[in-house]
């Protein structure tokens, strides 16, 4: 491994801000990798049969936490723990991970929030297509990505036939019951506090059902809660979620490919040139440049800036130029000291945890790569260093690493709906990647 005597976070080349450069030592860059590397093998589980409300799965699995909360395996949290375990030597993890994901869609006819039989009335947002195509490309075992692939576009259809909008792109919704739907918004009266129970407290059986869709669907989003959805998460085509199903019909594309399959990949290769299609058609606002979370109902786009955008880029949506303008908006908007912010600094009515000033691993992670993708090198390394600096400082004064970060102070001192669980999870995934990152640019960063 090249040694990375410190990382430098420097601010944006256009950017306002005043504070100073962040910097993480070697030592304690190598601190956390030393962690992370002994506690991986804490947070796998088997539990090959039915416990309680625990759903049994055929092969062990990765959980977020070493302890306490957050027990079971969660979907969108294993992508990015999974680019984390390949990296450090547990490629065997990362292929059951999707393996007992293929496992849960074959029982649901999708992947549910998590083995637990309350999340049964939900999904979360689709990696399960990059967690396939990141190990078949660490393994090269075509075997393997045939047997999981029709359990992936069983997934894929649960998208498009249950999630599916009139303007032909997606939204998150839910199966909820009347009772799940009661119970969530009891939940918000506590997460959201008093102002929301004001809100609340003249509402009907039909208004609580109508408000506890709307707030299942969020948790659907991963997002739980945003300001990006307005409380009205089943009236959106969020931007993120179309570039992922983007990134799957492109995967498909590729791995039927591999496969020696032509004639099925183009299929697939038409169905993301209609999505790219729509997406700019309802999503994107010629004015800015910028994408937006497009309300089908009332037939307009948010003004929410969020860092959903980096998605597209992500997912290689953009042509060059589009990029080149998502890039320069979107930056100037989100990008803070310690890294990218949620969304954008203004007052939404209520403090969300998914928004200013919060920092999540996987956000930072979908900008670092979408930047990188468009050539955007020196914004990626310099999001991944600021990354990787507030990760390991505050390791430094915490001894563990946490769930989210504070954009603005690089700490700990964040926007909280629920007690904050000490966590490996997708920090630990996302730090592993950008830390491997830095160091495959170091010789760039010399030049530049």
């Amino acid at each position: 491994m090249k040694p990375l005597l410190s990382v430098l976070c420097l601010l944006p080349l256009s950017g306002s801000l005043d504070a100073a450069p962040v910097a993480a030592a070697s030592d304690d860059i190598i601190a956390v990798r030393d962690f992370i590397k002994g506690s991986w093998e804490k947070t796998f589980r088997s539990n090959d049969r039915d416990e309680g409300s625990l759903i049994g799965l055929p092969k062990p699995y990765a959980v977020p936490s070493i302890a306490g909360n957050f027990q079971e395996m969660y979907y969108w949290d294993t992508y990015f723990t999974g680019e984390g375990l390949l990296l450090d030597g547990h490629a065997d993890m990362a292929a059951n991970n999707v393996e007992n994901m293929v496992y849960l869609v074959g029982l649901y006819g999708k992947m549910p929030n998590g083995n637990r039989t309350h999340f049964e009335n939900r999904s979360q947002p689709p990696y399960l297509g990059m967690m396939v195509e990141s190990v078949y490309k660490k393994t090269g075992d075509k075997d393997w990505l045939r047997r999981v692939l029709p359990g992936l576009q069983a997934e894929y259809h649960f998208w498009m036939t249950r999630r599916l909008t009139p303007c032909g792109l997606n939204r998150y919704s839910s199966e909820g019951t009347l009772a799940n739907r009661e119970r969530i918004v009891g939940i918000l009266k506590k997460r959201l506090g008093e102002k929301f129970q004001q809100q609340t407290a003249g509402y009907s059986r039909v208004d609580v059902s109508r408000a506890g869709g709307h707030f299942i669907a969020e948790a659907e989003s991963g997002w739980d809660f945003t300001p990006r959805f307005q409380m009205r998460c089943e009236d959106f085509c969020p931007v993120d979620l179309n570039a992922n199903l983007y990134y799957y019909e492109k995967n498909f594309e590729y791995s039927l490919r591999e496969l020696g399959k032509p004639e099925e990949a183009e299929a697939w290769a038409e169905k993301a040139d209609r999505r790219k299609a729509l997406m700019r058609k309802y999503l994107r606002d010629d004015e800015t440049g910028l994408y937006y979370d497009y309300d089908f109902v009332n037939d307009r786009r948010s003004d929410v800036v969020s860092a959903a955008v980096f998605s597209l880029m992500y997912a290689r949506i953009l042509d060059a130029d589009e990029a080149a303008a998502l890039r320069e908006k979107a930056l100037a908007a989100l990008e803070y000291p310690h890294g990218i912010a949620t969304c954008a600094e203004r007052d939404y009515g209520f403090t969300y945890q998914w928004s200013f000033p919060n920092a999540w691993a996987p956000l930072q992670y979908l900008a670092i790569r979408g930047l990188d993708n468009y050539g955007f090198s020196h914004d990626a390394r310099r999001i991944a260093g600021k990354y990787v600096a507030m990760v390991a400082n505050t390791y430094k004064t915490t001894n563990n690493l946490w769930e989210k970060y504070n954009v603005v102070e690089g700490n700990v001192n964040v926007t909280n709906e629920y007690k904050m669980p000490p966590m490996m999870g997708w920090t630990a995934g996302i730090f592993v990647w950008t830390d491997e990152y830095l160091r495959q640019q170091t010789d760039g960063l010399d030049t530049q």
